[in-house]
């Protein structure tokens, strides 16, 4: 089996310069993270506030942490307390509130992704994509301890291309409609990264690609 360094490789081969590549270091060891460091890499994300913290005490300083699990608010406390780099997967307006009280709070100010809901799937979750330029054009205003910096979005669960197409697409004519567009689009996973980039995507998220299938615990 190929080791993570050379995964690495075989991943970035695909991926063009101006997209950011985010190690899903999710349930691996704290050894097969610092291999990926070692490697080259920067951005890794978790899922879990309590695994995150405790990764974050033995490996270095200058990694961006990325959040991608599904947040509950009674959480946002100690996750913020440990300033990642970016929270992928805000769902909803009561996260949105949570995450802007407990930032001012702190006295910080919190980069987000909005998570919109693209797929033919009731266990994804996510604003829907009808209601996401509303979210956009209210935030700013009423909550000021955060900044979004793009969206985000899980295509269905499925091997048909056409479907995962028609999910990168639908977020990305969204993106084209904003006037920023400096916007993060985090899109895709080691098995549809490729179509994501293609379809626009210029953050994407690896976990098994780079290191192996995971020990779930």
């Amino acid at each position: 089996m190929a080791g993570i360094a050379e995964n690495i490789r075989n991943v970035r081969a695909h991926i063009p310069a101006h997209v950011t590549l985010v190690c899903v270091s999710k349930f691996q060891p704290v050894d097969a993270i610092r291999e990926a460091y070692e490697a080259g890499e920067r951005h890794f994300a978790e899922s879990r506030v309590q695994e995150l913290k405790n990764k974050i005490t033995q490996l270095p300083d200058d990694i961006h942490w990325h959040f991608i699990g599904h947040l509950q608010t009674n959480k946002v406390r100690d996750l913020l307390k440990i300033r990642p780099y970016l929270i992928h997967s805000v769902d909803s307006l009561h996260l949105l509130e949570a995450i802007n009280a407990e930032a001012a709070k702190q006295g910080i100010t919190q980069d987000v992704l909005i998570e919109l809901h693209t797929a033919k799937e009731d266990t994804k979750t996510g604003f829907k994509t009808e209601n996401i330029e509303r979210i956009l054009d209210f935030t700013p205003d009423f909550m000021q301890s955060l900044r979004i910096r793009g969206l985000m979005t899980m295509a269905t669960n499925t091997d048909d291309e056409t479907e995962i197409r028609r999910c990168f697409t639908e977020v990305s004519n969204i993106k084209s409609q904003i006037s920023n567009k400096d916007m993060v689009l985090s899109m895709g996973m080691s098995d549809d990264y490729r179509i994501a980039i293609e379809c626009g995507s210029n953050m994407v998220r690896i976990g098994s690609a780079i290191f192996g299938e995971r020990t779930y615990k």
